[in-house]
Formats: structure tokens, sequence, C-alpha cells
């Protein structure tokens, strides 16, 4: 037990004394903050300077639907972009230039989109859209441009033609123009509320964010640290001090201590990253709110129970010691970088499996493909945990789950540390699938 804690003390302090260490553990939030907001302030920004301007429409209804359209794309009024500095009562308008409206009759259509696409290619008009009989009757509309690919811009037009519809049912139902504007340009704000057998929980947005913040997290400590493994124990074996270090302490022992050492460097950090994203699930709304992001209202860090605590901590401990046993053995088998890279791309392929399905499970929590990703040894240390942020997950589901990952953490230590006891002192070639096999048997 003594060398056991020696070696751990030896891993533990030699990481966490480096300047990378303690570079990432402190500005590790700072750049995941900046991932968080940045691309949704970018997306909302981008929404609100979006325009659309002297494209020409082709109008075949006969109900001068374009000239609505045209009306509304050309002079657009965006309250939620006001800035603080305008104040609450204040009230942003963008003037953008008139697009051309044609009216013509639905025979000479096709004509005319062949006019108007030459027109584009030739970079006279960046666009046109047509309204035909179609719009009218189905809701569909076209459009051909060279911005056809600007999501923003497309959402614009695409509010404006239906806003055009609805107001032109209602002045055909005998509703006053007046009223009409205000009645179309009317949002509802949808706030949601988790029920389960507690009772009321948080916002559902909070609990989806949360719960991919929790996954990510687990993912990258997981994938970081049972990396950091390998290329110790490569490390070790190319510069031949495992050698030394096997003549006074087991192999086991230093496999055991190696794994216990940069597990405890990867939850050390991983306790500072969660208090960082208290304070930042906290206070961000501040900043999300001046920066016109409204899912981010009344956001509040969700309620963690004890037991969604200790299955966290039991879910990543488990989940590190999987795959850092099977990273360390990677690192045992072969003899250089180049070849670690290629052993180690089964064991990280195992690893990403589980990350490519985080929206899918986080969309439908209860599904069978959730939960049969939550059950599978290789998968659980990310995929319950989310579930667990998610929805109350069934007892029975949770023990299978931990069972199930503490079974498979066991078989994978017991055969790692018998490639580890052979593949220290192993130089050449790196072993096939038969000769591993001979490895674990004969160990």
């Amino acid at each position: 037990m003594d060398k056991l804690w020696v070696v751990i003390k030896r891993e533990y302090l030699e990481r966490v004394r480096s300047k990378w260490f303690i570079f990432t553990t402190i500005f590790g939030p700072v750049f995941f903050a900046a991932i968080t907001i940045l691309p949704g302030y970018m997306t909302v920004k981008g929404m609100k300077n979006s325009r659309v301007s002297s494209i020409r429409i082709l109008d075949a209804t006969g109900t001068g639907l374009g000239h609505r359209v045209a009306a509304r794309l050309a002079s657009r009024k965006d309250t939620a972009a006001v800035s603080p500095l305008q104040g609450r009562g204040a009230q942003a308008t963008t003037e953008a230039i008139p697009s051309e409206v044609e009216d013509i009759n639905p025979p000479r259509l096709a004509m005319a989109e062949s006019v108007a696409t030459k027109a584009v290619i030739d970079k006279i008009n960046p666009g046109y859209l047509v309204l035909d009989s179609a719009t009218l009757t189905k809701g569909t509309a076209r459009y051909a441009g060279r911005n056809a690919s600007a999501v923003g811009q497309m959402e614009l037009m695409q509010e404006a033609i239906r806003q055009s519809m609805i107001a032109s049912r209602l002045e055909g139902a005998g509703i006053k123009s007046e009223r009409i504007d205000s009645l179309i340009r009317m949002k509802v704000d949808l706030s949601t509320v988790r029920l389960d057998e507690r009772g009321r929980g948080e916002s559902g947005i909070v609990n989806f964010i949360f719960g991919f913040i929790v996954a990510f997290m687990l993912y990258m400590m997981i994938m970081l640290y049972g990396q950091n493994v390998m290329r110790g124990v490569l490390e070790e074996k190319m510069t031949r001090v495992a050698e030394v270090v096997m003549a006074s302490v087991k192999p086991d022992i230093l496999l055991a201590g190696k794994i216990l050492g940069v597990g405890a460097v990867g939850l050390t950090q991983q306790i500072v990253w969660f208090g960082s994203a208290a304070a930042f699930i906290t206070y961000g709304a501040v900043m999300a709110k001046a920066m016109g992001i409204p899912e981010m209202k009344n956001f509040t860090f969700p309620t963690v129970s004890p037991l969604l605590f200790v299955s966290l901590f039991l879910f990543f401990v488990l989940g590190y010691i999987l795959y850092s046993s099977m990273f360390a053995a990677v690192g045992a088998m072969v003899g250089s970088q180049e070849e670690v890279q290629q052993a180690a791309q089964p064991v990280v392929l195992l690893l990403i499996a589980s990350i490519i399905f985080i929206q899918p499970i986080l969309l439908n929590p209860s599904s069978t493909l959730a939960v049969a990703m939550s059950v599978i040894p290789f998968t659980a240390p990310v995929i319950m945990p989310l579930r667990m942020t998610a929805i109350q997950v069934p007892p029975l589901e949770l023990i299978g789950s931990l069972v199930g990952l503490g079974l498979t953490c066991w078989l994978a230590i017991w055969a790692a540390a018998r490639i580890y006891r052979i593949g220290l002192l192993m130089t050449g070639k790196r072993p096939n699938l038969k000769e591993l096999v001979r490895w674990i048997k004969y160990a």
C-alpha cells in the first residue's frame, strides 16, 4: 500500500505542478464560456442584421401578394434588437432597398423566370422570388439567387411571405387594416418547466444545457486523461524507466498508481471547472440578456441532488478507469509515437460513439436508443449522466448500468494488467490479437 501511495503521489504532483495544467484549469472555463456564448451571440446578431433587398419578385397570384411581401422586406422593425443605450421604449428600424415587383400572367411565368435567371447570372439582381397559385393554395414559394444559402435572409423572406398571406386573408375576412399588423406580429414567450416524481423542477432549457455540459466534460476528461496515461506508459517504456521501477514495484501496483494518480488530477480539474460552470450559469444570464439572447432569461443553475452528484462521480471514476486501463494497455503494446496513434483508434472510436449521440438522446432521453446506450458499458459513462440530468431514470436502469460498468472495469483492469506486465519489457514488432490473447492467458 505504501508503494502504491508513492506512485499515486508522484503521478499527481508531477502533473498538477506543470504550467499547462494550471493554464488549462484556469482558462479552460473561459474557453468553454466563449464557445458557448459567442456562437449564439453571432447567430442572433446575424439574424438581426439580415437584409433582403433589391430582389425581383415575380407575382403570378393576381392578388397583389408580391407588393405586400416587398413592403415588408423593405421596412423591417425589430424591437428585440434594441441596445440597452436606446432605452426600453425605443424601437430599432432598419431600412432596406425596395424590391422590384412584376405582376405577370401565369402562362408567361416560365419565360419571366428565364429572364430573371439570366439577370442573376449577370449580377443585375441578387435573386428572384416566385409567387404563384401554389403559394395561395399550398403555402409554397420558390426563390433562386446568389444568397440562397444565407439562412438569416431566407428566414426573413419566409416570414415576410407568411405575414403577407395572413394579412391578405384577414383583409378578405373583413378585419380592419390597422388591426392586421398588430395581430400578425404578436409573439409568444413559451417557458418550460420539468415535472417528475418529486414535483416541479427547473426550466427545460436549463436542464438541456446542463446535461450537454455534463456529458461533454465527462467525455473530455475521460479522453484527455485516459490518453495521458497512455503517453506516460509509452514514455516510460521508450526511456527504459519502467525496467528500473519494476525492479522495486510490481507492475500491477505501478499501473494502478498511474491510473489513480492521473485520475485524481482529472478529478481536481473537474471540481474547478464545475465550480466555474455554476458561476457562469448563475451570472451569465445578465451577459446573455445584454447580448440579446432571450433563451437565457431567468436562467439559474439547476438543483443537483445528492444522488445525482454521487452518480456523476461514480460514472466519471468508473468510466475513467475503464478507458485509462485500455489506453494503458495500448501504451504498453507499442514502441513508438507513430504506432500508438494507430493502436489507440479502436479505443477512441468506442468513446467517440457516445458523444455522437448526445443531441438525439437529449431530444428524447426516454427512447430505446437512449436506454440501450446508457447500459452499454463503453457508452454508459457519458450517456447515463446525460439522461439523469434530463429525466428521472428508473432505479433498476441506474443500478444495472453501474453494475455492468463496474464488471467491465474489472475485466479491463485484469486484462490490462497482464498486457502491461509483459508489454513494458517487450520491444520490436507490435503484437497481433493472437499474441495479446497469449499474453493475457500466461501472464
